[in-house]
């Protein structure tokens, strides 16, 4: 028990602390676009997410509770490894934008979740929090080649964003 407390304590803590606050986000998200599922390509992940292979996160409105079921699954350190689920609550936060949310991993925790950029068709998007201490780049494919990766962070850094130690997620469906 006292190991879960350390470990629950450290992972508040690294989303609460940061040097620089980072708030900006896109202008608008169509949420009706946005819903569905996007596989995770790349980013600085969480303890929970270290090993992620076909890492996916879905996302439905759940009309009855007036708020976002997320989904987040991956395989553990190989494409054949166990299946792990995560599954989070979500709310919109920002109603001009759509694009600041609080996501809840479990309870109590209410985190900021920033859509800081997207792509005009909705193809591909990056989503951050305020301390900048973890990124995801996400896509509608399971697939997105070296190029398009690198001028989405070149992107992120225009905008201001920390791009050190974003990783490559193994994708292969």
């Amino acid at each position: 028990m006292l190991m879960k407390l350390l470990i629950l304590s450290c992972f508040i803590l690294s989303f609460s602390c940061s040097s620089m606050e980072y708030t900006k986000t896109v202008d608008y998200v169509n949420l009706d676009k946005f819903f569905g599922k996007w596989f995770v390509i790349a980013g600085r992940l969480t303890l929970f997410e270290k090993g992620a292979h076909n890492a996916v996160e879905e996302y439905k409105w759940n009309e009855n509770k007036d708020r976002i079921d997320v989904s987040f699954t991956y395989n553990k350190n190989s494409f054949d490894g166990k299946l792990k689920s995560i599954p989070q609550k979500g709310w919109v936060y920002n109603h001009n934008t759509n694009a600041h949310w609080k996501i809840r991993p479990f309870w109590p925790l209410k985190l900021d979740y920033l859509i800081i950029d997207l792509a005009k068709d909705y193809s591909w998007t990056v989503v951050g929090v305020p301390n900048q201490k973890y990124v995801w780049i996400m896509s509608k494919q399971w697939k997105m080649n070296d190029k398009t990766l690198s001028l989405i962070i070149q992107r992120l850094d225009k905008l201001g964003y920390r791009i050190d130690k974003i990783k490559r997620v193994p994708q292969k469906w």
